[in-house]
């Protein structure tokens, strides 16, 4: 049994953290600052320790009743702060960007409150785990092989539960060795089923999944249906009226808020008319469409070629695209004015921050989904630019993710 512990703050991937009589720092899941909690099953490292909230003796006044009944029944892994209000979420991420800039980055700068959209049935995707019994949901916290059987969910659209209800429904006629499924609501409200397996079902499974399916829907709603590999993200539409490949390409939960992201960062960069700007991990092309809508022109990188298939129906006489990893291409554009990067979680990488340093745009507007790697490219570009203006977004209510811009301006 160990001592209590009083938790101090929320940690990057939303534990609560505290300190243990013996000096180290412990993680605990589902924790609040503020609580004064017993952990249990501690598990000691080095220099740290993870543990679960045993007695709670005091709770944080930041604690509320979660919405969503999976989230205590069941451990729900999807959300990681429901038990926190909303101003505590928006906190504790303005922290975690803080503390990770200048702990990582040795950046001094002060960090806002933090933006943020709709708090509940904001996602207009989800994907959820087929196990071989049937089960059909998400991962338990903490525990990535145990699923659950999901009914509903609280962050999810209207629309993608209903579609849910549907899949469901049609269980008993999944195409065999479906290992997910995503449910995804395109931006003119159109809906899709995208089925991860080994093999592309034949037209016998897919008709008797999408008949079932389309049983469960709603009148008039004929959702699309793809399939996806899981060794190579291969995919295929497996019905004759799909609207391009929208359904399996990436986009934000909350596109309408990820364009309002884009748009603030693109504003960063000044006037760019008659500029040449970088877009480095373009996506489908929404940066390079807004620039070249204010006069830019534009040398584009994006290694998806499904992204950049949809990038490719805007035709611009001034852009300049290249399909291929950032790392490897960017040696082949010419010199920038100004840069808006927008990376995955790994961010930029050692190879792509010292030859942005080499090309020296005069304004670089950094799109990030991850506080700690922001920092430290930001870090690393700290010889040649100062960071002027960072932002911080809360795109992922109830969930630890947070988004963040920053403006980096050559010294």
């Amino acid at each position: 049994m160990s001592d209590p512990v009083r938790i101090t703050g929320i940690a990057t991937g939303g534990d609560g953290v505290g300190r243990m009589t013996d000096g180290r720092t412990i993680f605990i899941p589902r924790t609040a600052p503020g609580d004064l909690v017993e952990p249990v099953e501690v598990r000691l490292h080095s220099s740290y320790a993870k543990g679960w909230a045993g007695t709670l003796s005091e709770a944080s006044s930041d604690r509320v009743i979660p919405r969503c009944a999976h989230y205590d029944d069941d451990a729900c892994g999807g959300c990681q702060v429901q038990h926190l209000s909303a101003a505590a979420q928006r906190e504790a991420k303005r922290k975690v960007v803080e503390n990770a800039l200048r702990r990582i980055g040795g950046v001094q700068v002060e960090v806002p409150p933090v933006e943020t959209g709709p708090e509940w049935g904001y996602r207009n995707r989800i994907t959820i785990t087929v196990t071989a019994d049937g089960t059909l949901g998400f991962h338990k916290v903490g525990q990535p092989r145990v699923i659950f059987d999901l009914t509903r969910c609280e962050i999810a659209r209207p629309s993608i539960n209903q579609l849910l209800v549907a899949v469901r429904q049609a269980r008993s006629v999944f195409p065999p060795r479906t290992i997910r499924i995503t449910l995804r609501e395109g931006r003119r409200g159109e809906l899709g089923v995208v089925l991860w397996g080994e093999r592309t079902p034949s037209p016998a499974e897919v008709g008797a999944f999408r008949d079932a399916l389309e049983r469960g829907c709603s009148a008039g709603v004929i959702p699309e249906l793809w399939w996806r590999s899981r060794n190579d993200l291969r995919s295929k539409a497996l019905s004759t009226d799909t609207a391009g490949i929208g359904a399996v390409a990436f986009e934000q939960v909350q596109p309408e808020f990820g364009d309002q992201i884009r748009g603030i960062a693109l504003d960063l960069l000044g006037e760019v008319q008659g500029r040449l700007v970088w877009d480095l991990y373009a996506g489908q092309g929404e940066a390079t469409a807004s620039l070249v809508g204010r006069g830019a022109r534009v040398e584009s990188v994006e290694r998806d070629p499904a992204l950049v298939a949809l990038a490719e129906r805007q035709v611009f006489p001034l852009v300049r695209r290249l399909l291929g990893r950032v790392e490897d291409l960017i040696v082949m554009l010419s010199s920038p004015d100004a840069a808006i990067v927008n990376p995955p979680r790994a961010g930029l990488g050692a190879p792509v921050t010292k030859l942005l340093l080499r090309a020296a745009p005069e304004r670089i507007a950094y799109v990030s989904c991850d506080p700690a790697t922001l920092a430290r490219d930001l870090g690393r570009l700290a010889p040649a630019y100062r960071v002027e203006t960072v932002r911080v977004f809360d795109l992922f209510p109830q969930t630890a993710h947070v988004e963040s811009v920053a403006l980096l301006v050559r010294r």
